[in-house]
């Protein structure tokens, strides 16, 4: 794990605040503090755990969750074999650590009404020791099964005592014994069922990219999103990340129409890269912005008191950037984003609020998280107007890491005689973020495509600088942003990675909105953020 000694101001300010006023006093105007009152919150909780300094006001720790099966798909590959590569697809595709779920076949039981979805359900483990849901599905009287989602806990490593999907090393303390009884609601059910094939997962990695079209292009409002739209402009593919993950385990070709991908002949180390990186920076980073821009299609403005939804949907993102594993002060060792802008900014001296440092948590994270907040006030005093403009600078942020990862890998193989592995990782860093470099200038993502494919011939790493440098405005990230790629050895950047000019492509305000890729993408929402400056 990461060895870190700070404490930040920022993790130590959340906390005391959020138990109170919810950050009003600080990031609202006065009349809206005002206005907001304990009585406000209603069912709003305030002792959910921390997420990195971030405190949710509702409960998300099953959400967060899913990081441990980014972990376990990540330790799979890492067995360096076909049968790892399998472990994490099935990980990948059937989950195993967040939304749990049992579907038991019921045995000689008659359901005389129809049970409604959340219906308490109560039973027992094999021992005997009770276990407790809720149902999944409403149930008919003709059911011949039902489905029971469990009940989760506050304990952000051990929130569920039931998890099995597709991990290898299951848990069944916390499952249904094989047989017996249920209580669902006022009624006994009699049931029985495979303890290790019975028990799946409602929420997967994979599950981010096969729901994308309906959640992101199709939805019905502010749809499609203007992130999602450039990466399916690009791909031409809805489950783009899908294709990326199965495809280079399963080694099957892709169906793209830039950047296509044909995976049959890539050896173990390089579809192990590309599956674990494109799990975590594509699936799981688009759908991070998909539950922002969810939230503001669900606030409410002007309304204190019916924001609970966009709260939640506001705290999930949060929960999938960050993860369970970062712990409560962001200190720990995890899979997601957040980590990933962990392990970048010490390769690019990006670390610390200000940038400049070689450990602890990386600027980009003290920004995002600063938005966060910023984001879930406007959302509980109601004033909507103002997340368009978080959204862009959040999403703006997020592709960062990405950036200097290409960037590495490119050198890397370039600069350095980096190999198959070197080659896979630059490979998937680049599929990652090419679709918005398309959307600012086409040409500048073919030089970065050509150069970072995993058959590329050679590899130009400087070609690939100034291919980025020259979208940074559009892509509404700063020279300071990315840094240079650090020589611990020398102490010094590696020549002709140095970072380019400083200065900043940005206004650091809420609400802002960047006429560079937003106004290329068509946004809804930065059209909407324009507005409100």
């Amino acid at each position: 794990p990461k060895k870190r000694t700070y404490q930040t101001n920022l993790f130590c300010i959340t906390v005391k605040m959020a138990r109170f006023q919810v950050f009003a006093a600080a990031l609202f105007s006065a009349q809206a503090c005002a206005s907001f009152t304990p009585d406000n919150l209603r069912e709003r909780r305030l002792d959910n755990p921390i997420i990195a300094g971030y405190a949710p006001t509702s409960t998300v720790t099953d959400h967060a969750a899913l990081d441990q099966d980014q972990e376990a798909m990540v330790s799979a590959i890492g067995l360096g074999t076909e049968e790892g590569l399998q472990t994490a697809l099935d990980i990948y595709t059937k989950g195993g650590n967040s939304k749990s779920y049992a579907v038991l076949t019921l045995i000689d039981s008659a359901i005389s009404t129809a049970m409604a979805k959340g219906t308490a359900v109560s039973g027992t483990n094999e021992s005997g020791m009770t276990v407790t849901g809720k149902l999944y599905y409403d149930v008919t009287p003709d059911a011949t099964s039902i489905t029971v989602q469990y009940a989760t806990t506050d304990q952000p490593l051990n929130h569920v005592g039931c998890r099995v999907g597709g991990l290898t090393s299951a848990t069944t303390d916390g499952c249904f014994g094989a047989s017996g009884t249920v209580t669902v609601g006022e009624t006994e059910l009699t049931y029985s069922y495979d303890v290790l094939t019975g028990n799946q997962n409602g929420r997967t990695l994979n599950g981010f990219s096969t729901s994308a079209k309906d959640k992101m292009y199709m939805c019905e409002k502010n749809c499609p999103y203007n992130e999602y739209k450039a990466y399916y402009d690009y791909y031409k593919q809805f489950d783009y990340a899908s294709q990326f993950v199965t495809g280079a385990i399963s080694r099957t070709q892709t169906q793209f129409m830039n950047n296509d991908k044909d995976f049959s002949d890539w050896p173990i180390v390089a579809r192990g890269e590309m599956a674990k990186k494109a799990s975590a920076y594509m699936s799981v980073y688009m759908y991070v912005i998909r539950e922002f821009e969810d939230a503001y299609s669900d606030c409410t403005s002007g309304c204190i008191d019916c924001n609970d939804d966009p709260v939640h949907a506001w705290d999930e993102g949060v929960a999938f950037y960050t993860g369970s594993l970062e712990g409560s002060d962001g200190s720990g060792d995890g899979a997601m984003l957040y980590g990933l802008a962990d392990k970048r900014c010490i390769n690019f001296n990006t670390c610390g609020e200000n940038g400049g440092e070689l450990s602890g948590r990386a600027k980009i994270n003290y920004q995002a998280f600063d938005l966060f907040h910023r984001g879930q006030g406007y959302i509980q005093t109601g004033e909507c107007d103002k997340l368009p403009g978080i959204i862009g600078q959040i999403t703006e942020k997020m592709r960062v890491p990405l950036v200097q990862g290409t960037l590495r890998y490119a050198y890397k193989v370039g600069e350095l005689n980096g190999g198959e592995k070197e080659k896979a990782e630059g490979d998937v860093f680049a599929a990652a973020i090419l679709p918005v470099v398309h959307a600012c200038d086409s040409s500048a993502a073919a030089t970065i495509q050509e150069n970072m494919e995993y058959s590329a011939r050679t590899t130009d790493a400087a070609a690939v600088k100034a291919a980025f440098e020259s979208v940074y405005s559009c892509m509404g990230i700063t020279c300071d942003d990315v840094g240079g790629l650090f020589n611990s050895g020398t102490g010094m950047d590696y020549p002709g990675a140095e970072a380019c000019g400083s200065g900043s492509a940005a206004m650091d305000s809420p609400g802002y909105a960047r006429t560079g890729v937003l106004a290329a993408l068509g946004s809804v929402a930065g059209a909407a953020a324009m507005m409100a400056l």
